[in-house]
């Protein structure tokens, strides 16, 4: 094998981070840098690109240089991963025409998945596309550009995720993976791995979208400007990357069919490879990251978003106490939740803060505690949040045993791995086993990977069984599962009997 290393930079919801690892995988540091997500109006989520995106990128690759000490030229090659789908208009020179628009999170497209509905009719969407349109979709979105910043939308060059932009500031060309095209629907052909002339017929020209390539793909080198922007050396090679959670889940040895990745985030993300992909409105169905691969995507809109609201909002003396004496106040949270048994005593939360990706595709979707009672603490409403959220990823699961599809193993990664009482409560909810990896840096550590494939350091995606090792296996408590069974009925009828209201509150603010 080669000598030299390999590096990678993820750019998360609320924070950014790069890795530098050797060809065996081994870790040799690691840089974080946290940024925020904005909110202009409700239903809105930006990021700033020039701070958020690549002024994270170039501070990272300069930490982790100056950490190690490592020669520039040492680096055989990078790759990097971002928040996905995001949706930016750039100029010629690859500037930002406005804020960048973040993935399913961001809601603003509602009137546009109607109107683009009303054209060419849901079930024909959904057969040629294999996903219903929702707040994910970035082709609604760039038709909100289109209706609603016009004079931006004429003047962009192309229209890019956070991947590419990352990628083409390296390199000065556009490309995005198939992987983070599949949720450019509708304009991106599924069968057959193009875009779509006939859809995006109206919304845009298909030679302002990137050109599409798969993760490991070299696409060009480090220029000069770039160089002197990151530290990196010119002329180091560059591959395509990928949207985040693809990214982690490769990361974790998730690269064969009827392996999952259950990625505990800002938001829950699901990735189940699959032979072939499950046709399901409620799901997404995707290309892969590596050529010729496929997958199933599902993600929940708010979950470790939920955790952290509860924190700031509902439990600000145990942030103060953390300023204080060094000690966590999530885990103080998880500690006095534990004590607390399987149901919250009566409390069900449909975690829908930010309205619902999948499995219920619903962006005016509300968030409910029900149940509440005088004797309920802080403790029972914690526990209850991550019970809920536990609920919504049942939810997925009930939907893949329904088509035979569900995973034969599944991997735990990202923070909310840290909780133990959350894992355990997704085990005893869905009645699956979930095992923890040792290294679990996230995303960068699989961006590494993919340029180690791309420069072709390893001979296959296989080879990153080499990186695996695991340190936890989460078993269900049989007698918990039972008590969830009961609970989880009562979730799924609260939203059926509650979506009018919720779409009129919704209405209303």
């Amino acid at each position: 094998m080669a000598k030299g290393f390999l590096l990678g930079v993820d750019i998360g919801t609320y924070e950014s981070k790069g890795v530098i690892t050797t060809l065996e995988g081994e870790v040799v540091n690691i840089q974080v840098h946290p940024h925020t997500m904005q909110i202009p109006r409700q239903g809105w989520a930006e990021h700033d690109p020039e701070k958020d995106w690549w002024g994270d990128y170039c501070f990272l690759t300069k930490a982790l240089l100056q950490a190690t000490g490592i020669n520039p030229k040492e680096i055989l090659a990078v790759a990097c991963s971002a928040i996905g789908p995001c949706m930016l208009p750039i100029d010629k020179d690859g500037n930002p025409l406005r804020m960048g628009v973040l993935y399913g999170v961001d809601t603003r497209a509602t009137a546009e998945i109607s109107k683009l509905e009303e054209k060419y009719g849901k079930k024909t969407l959904f057969e040629q596309t294999g996903n219903e349109l929702s707040s994910q979709a970035v082709g609604p979105k760039i038709l909100w550009l289109k209706h609603n910043e016009p004079e931006i939308y004429k003047k962009a060059y192309k229209i890019i995720p956070a991947t590419t932009f990352m990628t083409g500031r390296l390199t000065g060309k556009f490309v995005m993976d198939h992987l983070t095209a599949s949720f450019y629907n509708p304009l991106y052909d599924y069968k057959n791995c193009c875009w779509s002339k006939e859809y995006c017929n109206g919304i845009i020209e298909p030679e302002r979208l990137p050109d599409l390539g798969w993760g490991p793909d070299f696409i060009g080198t480090v220029t000069h400007t770039a160089a002197e922007q990151t530290g990196l050396a010119e002329g180091t090679p560059v591959m395509v990357g990928t949207v985040d959670a693809a990214a982690e889940a490769v990361s974790v040895g998730v690269v064969s069919p009827g392996q999952m990745m259950l990625m505990y985030g800002s938001t829950i993300f699901m990735y189940i490879i699959q032979d072939k992909p499950v046709i399901d409105d409620r799901i997404w169905a995707c290309r892969y990251v590596f050529d010729g691969t496929t997958a199933n995507a599902a993600g929940m809109a708010t979950s470790g978003a939920l955790t952290r609201w509860f924190r700031d909002k509902l439990a600000p003396d145990l942030v103060q106490h953390e300023e204080q004496t060094g000690e966590n106040a999530y885990g103080i949270l998880v500690k006095q939740a534990s004590e607390i048994p399987a149901g919250s005593e009566g409390l069900v939360v449909l975690p829908y803060f930010s309205g619902e990706r999948t499995p219920i595709n619903d962006p005016r979707a509300r968030g409910v505690y029900f149940g509440l009672t005088l004797s309920h603490t802080r403790a029972h409403l914690f526990r209850a949040a991550l019970e809920g959220i536990a609920y919504g990823v049942n939810h997925h699961f009930e939907i893949m045993r329904e088509h035979n599809a569900e995973p034969r193993e599944i991997v735990a990664v990202g923070g909310g791995t840290k909780n133990q009482l959350w894992l355990q409560a997704v085990s005893d909810t869905c009645n699956v086993v979930q095992r923890v990896p040792a290294v679990t840096v996230g995303a960068s550590y699989g961006d590494c990977f993919l340029a180690g494939l791309g420069a072709g350091v390893f001979n296959t995606y296989q080879d990153i069984q080499h990186w695996m090792n695991y340190v936890k296996t989460v078993t269900p408590d049989s007698q918990n599962h039972l008590v969830y069974e009961k609970y989880y009925k009562i979730y799924r009828d609260l939203y059926e009997r509650n979506k009018d209201l919720m779409h009129q509150m919704y209405n209303l603010v």
